[in-house]
């Protein structure tokens, strides 16, 4: 297989892994009805080595490989009650900047508005006193990002996506909680798939469905901060071009740590995380996430 038409393949992976549904500590816990809350994110990500089958390639154009994602993303989110059921919804929408590096410096950089999602979530179980918390997300990005069919890099990835979340959690011992969540990635066909394809003209890119499952222990310090930390398994997402398998299965592991701090004047969370083993695609080095959140 060609190997550019492999590492095209993956750059067009890219927007979708790193937006993946990454929960923060306690977002599994059910929301109170009749709250809106506003939330700024910055998030920074940095991908390093390509990897080919479990094996770092260094082959031509994967000799020094770096992906730089600067992105801040602005929600808007309402709860509110469904028959006694607690549930939620938010808008979200990211502003960024996508720059290649490296080796792979003359593929110009892509900055402009990502693709816009409309979230919402159900918690079909919900008991504050025992803190047991079953909820369900439905999830959907719609292709208003900035695209061009000309660049390998775009921050919009011309096609839908849906995703439908299920998590749970619950104490473990005194203020030590635990949790498990899994979701689903669908995504939709861009038929205008042009340089990110090497094709002269626009082909067609197909992506089968992406499951992530993340788990892990949450801890309240006292009432003002909580501390977290997530595995996290991804796997599927193979992709066809044209008519042709890539044979680019995902499947990869990382991690993500996090700390929350409550304030009178909002919410504070810090996220720090990275890849820790990689079967194919570009090696996220680097996973930093800064948001605050305020009631309005």
């Amino acid at each position: 297989m060609n190997l550019y038409r492999i590492i095209a393949t993956i750059l067009l992976m890219v927007p979708a892994i790193c937006l993946a549904i990454d929960l923060q500590p306690n977002d599994i816990v059910a929301p109170l009805p009749g709250k809106s809350h506003a939330m700024i994110s910055y998030v920074n990500a940095e991908g390093g080595t390509y990897y080919r089958n479990g094996s770092a390639v260094s082959s031509r154009p994967f000799g020094s490989p770096d992906v730089g994602i600067q992105t801040a993303i602005a929600r808007l989110s309402t709860s509110y009650s469904i028959t006694d059921l607690p549930a939620i919804s938010y808008l979200q929408l990211p502003y960024g900047t996508m720059k290649p590096a490296g080796s792979l410096a003359s593929s110009p950089a892509s900055t402009g508005i990502g693709d816009l999602t409309f979230a919402t979530a159900i918690w079909p179980y919900a008991d504050r006193e025992k803190r047991k918390y079953f909820g369900i997300a439905g999830y959907l990005s719609a292709p208003t990002g900035s695209y061009n069919s000309q660049q390998a890099f775009n921050l919009g990835e011309n096609r839908y996506r849906s995703d439908i979340q299920m998590g749970y959690q619950q104490p473990i011992i005194g203020n030590l909680d635990g949790m498990v969540a899994v979701d689903t990635m669908w995504f939709g066909g861009n038929s205008q798939c042009a340089a990110a394809c090497l094709s002269a003209s626009n082909t067609s890119l197909n992506q089968k469905p992406l499951t992530t499952t993340q788990l892990g222990p949450i801890y309240k310090i006292n009432q003002t901060y909580t501390l977290g930390a997530a595995y996290f398994y991804v796997a599927g997402g193979a992709t066809t071009i044209g008519n042709t398998y890539q044979n680019n299965v995902v499947n990869t592991q990382r991690f993500l740590l996090s700390a929350l701090a409550y304030y009178p004047f909002g919410r504070i969370s810090l996220q720090y995380g990275r890849d820790t083993e990689i079967k194919n695609g570009f090696v996220e080095t680097r996973r930093l996430a800064i948001r605050y959140t305020t009631e309005f």
